[in-house]
């Protein structure tokens, strides 16, 4: 019963989509390289148009399965029904804003996990992860984040980084930095110290950079440290690369994409463009753990293997100071024994679910985010709050 209609958007093809309820596409399926052809550009851009819903089978023609690159035009949909397993590029943006929901059909297809590109956790995964503290633990016993951050101009980085930290499953925090006055005012938990990192006190793990402008020596001293660190912010500029690389304890380096391009020595809309490759190139050449933010979060080990994916964040989430928390996180699961791989994609997951609880649809700041982190633990791990 149905009817081929042809003659391009303008003629009788563009016609019937304009007067559609329901648009599939199927132009092109996993094999598309390079954006749509030609012919095929004004047909999505009539979809677009039009009132109808758009359903890609498979993956939205134009977009790239492997890598996430979009090269060119593709099609917008609002429900992708991929069949098998997820593509990469129904997980990574920029492709991924052009998938809209994504439906995963079982087919049969035989799938070894040791083939995997990506991995994306679930709650039952993170749940797993969590560090939950045992009968005997004190606060040493479940771990001491040390946190390096903040300077006379960026107070606020130092106490949003504790903020974080303090939600994050570590028995203790310890604060260096010139913002102690600030971080004891809003949370008199904390241990500060004003005699550097080396007489702070034990710790397990450091987070370093947030809010810390050009105090290299800061950095370099925590980089020495022999315990895991995060480094984030103005500790990705300041961290020297050899250092990096010289280290025996794990390293969790988090960037967005503008400090990974500097880091890279390329574009910033390079790595927006190739996601997938930019974090495993900054894996590599640093011999660390790379966590690259964005809507779509990636964590890629140094030696390589399947690269985690998170998608639990939120556009609300772009606001001054939410990276700020996610370190302050993924530091404090760092100290309370997690690999570097699972801090980073723990905290990402954690981060991305309070930023959903805290925004709910309207704006909402990087404190809210932090005060929300408890709710997201509790969700992930099927606890009722009440």
């Amino acid at each position: 019963g149905g009817r081929v209609a042809e003659g391009g958007a303008s003629g009788a093809a563009g016609e019937s989509i304009a007067r559609a309820d329901l648009v599939l596409d199927g132009i092109v399926g996993i094999g598309g390289k390079g954006g749509l052809r030609e012919a095929a550009v004004p047909l999505a851009d009539a979809a677009a148009r039009s009132r109808a819903a758009v359903v890609a089978v498979d993956l939205p023609s134009g977009v790239d399965a492997d890598t996430g690159r979009v090269r060119g035009e593709a099609v917008r949909a609002d429900l992708t029904v991929t069949f098998g397993t997820h593509k990469p590029g129904l997980l990574i943006d920029p492709a991924r804003e052009y998938a809209g929901a994504v439906r995963l059909v079982d087919i049969g297809l035989p799938l070894p996990a040791e083939a995997a590109e990506l991995e994306a956790l679930q709650h039952a995964d993170v749940a797993r992860l969590l560090p939950v503290p045992a009968a005997e633990s004190d606060k040493y016993r479940r771990g001491v984040v040390g946190i390096a951050a903040g300077s006379a101009r960026y107070p606020g980085a130092a106490v949003l980084a504790v903020a974080g930290a303090l939600r994050g499953g570590a028995g203790a925090v310890r604060y260096v930095g010139p913002a102690g006055d600030a971080v004891i005012a809003r949370f008199p938990e904390t241990l500060v110290s004003d005699q550097g990192p080396r007489r702070a006190g034990r710790v397990q793990a450091w987070v370093v950079g947030p809010g810390a402008g050009d105090d290299a020596a800061t950095v370099a001293e925590v980089l020495a440290a022999e315990v895991p660190v995060l480094i984030d912010a103005d500790g990705l500029r300041l961290a020297d690369a050899d250092a990096v690389r010289a280290r025996s304890a794990p390293t969790l380096m988090t960037p967005h994409a503008g400090e990974a391009a500097a880091l890279l020595g390329v574009g910033r809309e390079e790595v927006e463009e190739s996601r997938l490759a930019s974090v495993r190139e900054l894996a590599a050449r640093y011999g660390a753990t790379v966590l690259l933010k964005g809507s779509t979060t990636l964590v890629a080990r140094a030696k390589g293997g399947p690269v985690r994916v998170n998608a639990t964040g939120t556009s609300w989430l772009a606001t001054a100071g939410s990276g700020d928390v996610l370190s302050g996180l993924a530091g404090s699961l760092l100290a309370a024994g997690l690999s570097a791989l699972d801090a980073g994609s723990v905290g990402a997951y954690l981060h991305g679910l309070a930023g959903r609880f805290a925004t709910e649809g309207a704006p909402a700041g990087a404190h809210d985010v932090a005060e929300a982190v408890p709710r997201a633990w509790r969700d992930v791990r099927g606890v009722r709050g009440d």
